[in-house]
């Protein structure tokens, strides 16, 4: 209890900083004050304070009785990491040596306490040196052959998600090795940052224009995927891989929108929609309730086809529906009813959310886009949180296989976003 202490005051103090820290930067008194002190608060500067926190909170946790205090070093060191952004982003002191930097100082903050925590016992060796390894591959030969080949070697969004996750692995094996009757997730969370830490590698070869049709092929991978599993009754996994789909499909729109994308793309995108969002959530319905629940299924994937056939042949061109708005529910939304529902609820239930999902879908009432809209109005840092929490949180349901608490999971995200998605249009 002490431990989780600790590490609550620790995360609270470092969030409070920063949103000071945030909200002063827009302050021109800050702005000149940070400008004559730049070798103290330079991003470049502050990238060189936290990596050096992070040494001593090392030697403080592993080699003395501090680890109290070493907790709360690390985590501020960890919170830092948002801050050389506002800076740079603030007074316009962005460099190209602080774009390799910044992820250069992540590395060298969060891997010598995960390599100390695997030589303790606390989390998987193995694991550990694989993500060094991939780490320090992307790092030092990825980074020269994208100079080499004119390239941004500037961390993307796998990267930046895959470092607040290990930060908060380093604070989950703190937690872990004081207190080892815990549920144990720490390897299912390495897992995920072994996975984004090799996909920031990849994504950094591949042009940006390229980026949309990717993603849209990802998400319709994520259906075909979920229709093979769902077959065989892995119904947890299958609802897993339409989540996993459902970020892709978060972030291919605005790609395409920020870097373009080839003549192809809509189409893909349109396919990849129908099958993760229609086909295979009508499929977990079918396989889960028997064959009286093909009727229902049908109707779910005529209420999705109609949902996107509308979208793309009427929606698109009406001048009187402003950008960023929706008219009825998203069928990504509607699935998410639909999956959360199928693992918590009864057959009957789980067939009136489903027609209450169709009805959503089909209906002329309003929701925001999430992508385009919310997300644009959560500062970054928030952002990568966010999605850092949601990964620990899916491994801790992974690793309990509490199916129960997966559905009421998606069934509450769902409904915020649907209540958030009304206000936001109203207000």
């Amino acid at each position: 209890m002490e431990r989780f202490l600790v590490i609550v005051f620790s995360a609270a103090v470092g969030v409070g900083f920063f949103l000071w820290f945030s909200q002063a930067v827009k302050k021109q008194s800050m702005r000149e004050y940070i400008m004559s002190h730049q070798w103290l608060l330079h991003p470049n500067s502050i990238c060189y304070w936290r990596t050096a926190m992070a040494v001593v909170g090392f030697v403080l946790y592993f080699f003395t009785a501090y680890q109290s205090i070493a907790i709360f070093i690390f985590t501020f060191a960890a919170i830092l990491d948002g801050a050389d952004g506002v800076v740079a982003r603030g007074c316009n002191l962005g460099t190209l040596w602080g774009e390799s930097l910044d992820p250069l100082c992540d590395k060298l903050t969060y891997l010598p306490p995960l390599i100390g925590f695997a030589y303790a016992g606390v989390i998987s060796i193995e694991l550990v040196w694989i993500l060094v390894v991939i780490e320090f591959v992307g790092q030092f030969f990825a980074r020269r052959i994208l100079t080499w080949i004119k390239f941004s070697g500037a961390a993307n969004n796998f990267g930046k998600i895959k470092a607040m996750i290990c930060f908060g692995l380093v604070i989950l094996c703190a937690l872990m090795d004081k207190n080892p009757g815990l549920i144990n997730i720490v390897d299912e969370v390495l897992i995920a940052c072994i996975i984004l830490s090799g996909a920031s590698v990849v994504f950094k070869f591949i042009p940006n224009r390229l980026y949309a049709d990717i993603l849209s092929a990802l998400n319709f991978s994520c259906g075909v995927t979920s229709l093979i599993l769902t077959h065989h009754h892995y119904f947890a996994w299958a609802i897993c891989i339409i989540i996993v789909g459902q970020l892709f499909d978060l972030f291919d729109g605005r790609m395409a929108l920020k870097h373009g994308g080839t003549k192809y793309g809509p189409y893909l995108d349109d396919i990849a929609d129908f099958v993760s969002f229609g086909l295979a959530p009508a499929y977990v319905i079918v396989q889960k309730e028997g064959s009286l629940a093909w009727f229902v299924g049908v109707i779910f994937i005529i209420g999705v086809a109609f949902r996107l056939y509308r979208f793309i042949a009427m929606d698109k061109k009406r001048a009187d529906l402003p950008d960023g708005i929706f008219n009825g529910l998203p069928s990504p939304a509607g699935a998410l009813i639909v999956l959360g529902a199928a693992l918590i609820a009864t057959p009957g239930i789980l067939w009136g959310l489903t027609i209450v999902s169709v009805v959503l879908m089909v209906t002329h009432i309003r929701f925001v886009h999430f992508g385009r809209v919310i997300l644009k109005q959560i500062p970054k840092p928030v952002f990568f949180l966010i999605s850092a929490s949601i990964i620990i949180i899916l491994s801790f349901i992974f690793k309990t296989k509490d199916t129960q608490m997966f559905g009421y999971l998606i069934l509450g995200s769902v409904t915020v976003y649907m209540v958030v998605g009304r206000k936001w249009i109203q207000n």
